[in-house]
């Protein structure tokens, strides 16, 4: 039997809130969720709460164990470490990917992404830019079309966005200029792909890999640390944090 309209649409929204409020830091790494407290929230019993956690945690979101309650999925220094290692090797191969199956429809979304990004940094939205950044590069994946490759880069996005989310809060004048660097490096995305560019768009995945990286690690280390220290530092805290 299909569920009734009232129970599908509160579970979208119940999907995409989760969604938006683990991207954009609203709710803790490791934090637990009460089911019945989301489910009164959204006017939904237990059973679409749970059917919408376990689609969270197959996209990476959460993290389900029997007997326990639901938790947002946890950033540590073994995520850090392997997030570090993995993302370039992974943002790379879905960039190539992209150029070789994007089909044009995608390109438009693509676009329409970047416009709506390109407002929110404008306005100084943090939480928009975290969310319409995070739509951008879920996009590209989409274009790869490679269905082993895209649930990587989704995990990979959800700590990009979580590591880095200061990165949309600009402090200063150098991160502001950062900021808009990203926002051109999403035009020349779109150029790259549109022009079937696979070598220009792996290397622009390669500039704006260490564009993010650098911005990261101004997040996660103190400025002053030597550039050796940074990881190890990073990962101490968090695991006391753990």
């Amino acid at each position: 039997m299909s569920e009734e309209g009232p129970v599908r649409r509160g579970k979208h929204d119940l999907y995409e809130d989760l969604k938006s409020q683990i991207l954009t830091m609203e709710l803790d790494p490791d934090e637990s969720l009460d089911e019945t407290l989301i489910g009164e929230r959204y006017g939904l019993s237990r059973t679409p709460v749970r059917d919408v956690f376990r689609r969270l945690a197959g996209d990476g979101y959460l993290d389900i164990q029997e007997n326990r309650r639901a938790r947002v999925i946890s950033m540590n220094h073994h995520t850090l470490r392997h997030f570090f290692l993995g993302a370039p090797m992974i943002y790379a191969a879905i960039g190539r990917l992209a150029v070789q199956n994007f089909k044009p429809r995608q390109l438009t979304e693509l676009k329409d992404a970047q416009e709506r990004f390109r407002t929110a940094s404008a306005s100084g939205d943090a939480q928009f830019m975290v969310l319409e950044n995070n739509r951008f590069h879920e996009i590209i994946g989409e274009m790869s079309g490679n269905f082993y490759l895209r649930p990587s880069l989704g995990r990979l996005l959800i700590d990009h966005a979580r590591i880095g989310h200061t990165f949309f809060r600009p402090r200063n004048d150098d991160m502001r200029r950062r900021l808009q660097m990203a926002v051109e490096h999403h035009d020349s995305f779109i150029a790259a792909i549109a022009a079937k560019d696979e070598e220009a768009v792996v290397g622009l995945v390669l500039e704006h890999w260490e564009l993010s990286r650098e911005n990261m690690e101004m997040f996660i280390a103190p400025e002053g640390l030597k550039a050796d220290a940074r990881f190890g530092a990073a990962a101490a805290a968090m695991e006391r944090s753990a």
